[in-house]
């Protein structure tokens, strides 16, 4: 079978909401990146067969094909072609898996997948914001789900009750995330996938944005515990739940061919994709059963897998996953997840790609596993080998 190789990655620093990167549109967010992951690969624009944008609110200045924006906005040729898609969550994870299958399938060479999301300048759920009487969910899915509407934040409940976390359970898990997203921070070990986008602060002074901002550098138990929960008798609060964050990143996909005629290096190969879905109410737990299924399909367990990314949206998707999973929390998120360091939404998928396959190198280990929930109860699953 046809490999795909990933050749170049990169992704943006976190900016909270109306934070350091709310004054970037969107498009020339993912313009940027986009430009910064060909540089990286050093392949002519000409080169590029397509690009492939997550974004999950099209509204806004996110509206009327923002990945064709986005080349439009970078240094490709006009000639380079673009679309949009929405997998929810794992939107730009979904991207790197339609670019690796139409480079495997030897229809296309070089494919960029990105993700791209201003959720200060194009807040979550406005695209449901439509004439009065609307409504996404028609009665028969009322009907059929016993429910006036799809909830996160009550699938995430369910999950917790499922698997018996505690609040405290969940508070030392945000806890932890934060305290991984420091050291790796401290480390340097986030300096080569970084970005450093220019920024205007409010004194008009003209900085570099490269760290994440999300990060609690004085995050505690005691400050953990004082955070309300969100819901009454529940066990989630902001803290164990994902951060809302802008931000952008990207991943070039290359054939063995392409490889071989621009003299590329392979960062990783992958080697299984996987979706699935499931309980469209419960919602988030369906990276359970994905892995289960990538595992069958590509013949690893889980002792194969050395660093895991499994995404943040609350503290009980991760914990469910490594119980389920029987997995080691020692290679869980190294570097911190979205509880610490932010969910961009559209741009989540490929910003943990980034993540995962420097982070496999910084630490010469071989196989990642990326996992992601997603709205609707489905879930992607991506499995490299370093190389």
């Amino acid at each position: 079978m046809a490999e795909a190789y990933i050749v170049a990655a990169v992704r943006t620093a976190g900016g909270r909401r109306r934070g350091r990167l709310a004054g970037w549109h969107p498009v020339d967010l993912g313009a940027k990146v986009l430009d910064a992951v060909v540089a990286r690969a050093g392949v002519p624009g000409e080169a590029v067969d397509d690009v492939i944008v997550g974004c999950v609110t099209q509204a806004g200045e996110q509206a009327l094909h923002v990945g064709r924006h986005c080349v439009l906005a970078s240094g490709l040729p006009l000639s380079v072609p673009a679309v949009t898609i929405d997998r929810q969550c794992g939107s730009s994870q979904q991207a790197i898996q339609f670019a690796a299958q139409a480079v495997m399938s030897g229809t296309q060479d070089i494919v960029i997948a990105a993700g791209t999301e201003s959720m200060t300048r194009v807040p979550m759920g406005s695209a449901a914001l439509s004439p009065e009487g609307s409504d996404p969910l028609p009665a028969s899915i009322k009907d059929r789900f016993g429910i006036q509407n799809f909830s996160q934040f009550g699938g995430a409940e369910m999950i917790a009750k499922k698997w018996g976390f505690t609040r405290d359970m969940l508070d030392a898990y945000g806890l932890e995330s934060h305290l991984r997203a420091q050291r790796a921070t401290k480390t340097g070990a986030f300096d080569a996938e970084i970005l450093p986008l220019e920024i205007v602060g409010a004194d008009g002074v003209s900085e570099m944005h490269t760290i994440d901002e999300g990060i609690r550098w004085d995050a505690s138990p005691e400050g953990m515990a004082a955070v309300k929960l969100l819901v009454e008798g529940g066990v989630i609060t902001a803290a164990t739940s994902s951060q809302i964050t802008d931000g952008a990143s990207a991943v070039m996909i290359a054939s063995e061919k392409a490889v071989k005629e621009y003299g590329l290096t392979p960062l990783a190969r992958i080697v299984n994709m996987t979706v699935t879905a499931g309980d469209p109410v419960v919602m988030l737990e369906e990276p359970l059963f994905a892995t289960d299924k990538a595992f069958a399909r590509s013949g690893l367990k889980i002792g194969d897998i050395d660093l895991y990314e499994v995404n943040e949206a609350f503290a009980p998707v991760p914990m469910a996953w490594l119980k389920h999973q029987d997995a080691d929390p020692a290679k869980l998120n190294v570097n911190g997840g979205a509880i610490a360091l932010g969910h961009p939404l559209g741009a989540s998928g490929t910003k943990l790609m980034t993540t995962l396959v420097y982070a496999l190198k910084a630490q010469g280990k071989k196989y990642g596993l990326q996992t992601m929930c997603e709205g609707g109860g489905v879930a992607n699953v991506t499995i490299v080998e370093a190389l």
